[in-house]
């Protein structure tokens, strides 16, 4: 007899743009993905937190200026009720205030709508096995921040050397925007232990709050 393979389940997806225009072409476009569902589309951030509450939900594709809720607030009510949903930011805006306001809500991926249907759905996948993905102008972005941010006079302090390879494994991560559950996830270690690292971490190197280590992280060349 021939054993069979169960089929691998496709990630649930919710697409989430106030503009029809571009949230139905998208929801139709990321469908054609063998691997991917989308399971609802929605217009604010209120209509994508009903949606997950409906679920099960693997991803939200996260628009960050809508009416009603915005994309930033939504994701981080996301990262506190449904910290098993992954977020992955796809938005016009590519400012400090977005970048940093999106990543430290929680969200695992930022992109531009500048990405291509392959950048999304790599994005979507690695989102949801724990991992980050900001496109290169999200990148260079916060790098200039972290550069520009620091006087002339007092350049950026390097990392101290009694940070544990794991600590600076943390920092790497954070560095990428990844919450601390997926830290956890990453480096199969619990949520405790990470934040022992963090704070551990954040008192040797003086560390203010988590968008100075992305850029602290970003300075040492660490992302």
């Amino acid at each position: 007899m021939t054993g069979t393979t169960e089929p691998e389940r496709c990630l649930r997806v919710v697409v989430a743009d106030d503009q029809a225009a571009v949230r139905e072409p998208l929801a139709a476009v990321l469908a054609l993905a063998d691997d991917i569902e989308v399971v609802a589309a929605a217009a604010n951030g209120s209509e994508v937190l009903a949606a997950v509450a409906a679920g099960p939900v693997d991803v939200v594709l996260m628009d960050l200026r809508m009416p009603v809720m915005d994309g930033i607030e939504a994701t981080g009510r996301l990262t506190a009720e449904h910290p098993e949903v992954a977020v992955v930011v796809l938005t016009t805006f590519a400012d400090d205030d977005s970048i940093l306001g999106a990543l430290g809500a929680g969200a695992r991926g930022y992109l531009t709508k500048n990405a291509g249907r392959q950048d999304i759905t790599r994005a979507i996948r690695a989102a949801a096995a724990g991992q980050s993905v900001l496109d290169r102008e999200v990148q260079d972005r916060l790098l200039a921040t972290a550069r520009t941010r620091t006087p002339p006079a007092q350049p950026a302090q390097p990392l101290p050397d009694d940070l544990t390879p794991r600590e600076r494994e943390v920092l790497a991560l954070i560095g990428q925007g990844l919450p601390n559950r997926a830290i956890a996830e990453h480096l199969f270690i619990s949520e405790a232990t990470v934040k022992t690292h963090i704070n551990n971490l954040f008192a040797k190197a003086a560390i203010r709050d988590r968008p100075d280590a992305v850029r602290r992280a970003l300075a040492a060349g660490l992302v």
